[in-house]
């Protein structure tokens, strides 16, 4: 008789912006941010500024906030990412 007693891992579920805080959206943006690396464009922008533009894509759900039961954390991912990791 051989049954597993592993618990079971949940697949990562997407969060709605409403359920959380300001502030913590607010440090999920900027941990995004911070995660993307550097720019090497010609012309350097702030990270207000990515922020900005990362918040303007959570609006338009091009980004979505997503929390994994494995790492026990959340994160923001893009759309096409949460996409892949779900199927």
């Amino acid at each position: 008789m051989n049954q597993d007693t592993s618990p079971e891992i949940l697949p990562p579920i997407e969060v709605p912006r409403e359920k959380l805080s300001p502030e913590i959206i607010d440090a999920l943006i900027e941990e995004f941010v911070l995660r993307e690396g550097t720019d090497y464009g010609a012309v350097e922008i702030s990270l207000e500024k990515k922020k900005e533009q990362v918040e303007k894509q959570l609006l338009k759900k091009d980004i979505k906030i997503v929390f994994d039961f494995e790492a026990g954390s959340a994160t923001l991912m893009t759309a096409q990412q949460f996409k892949r990791l779900v199927k």
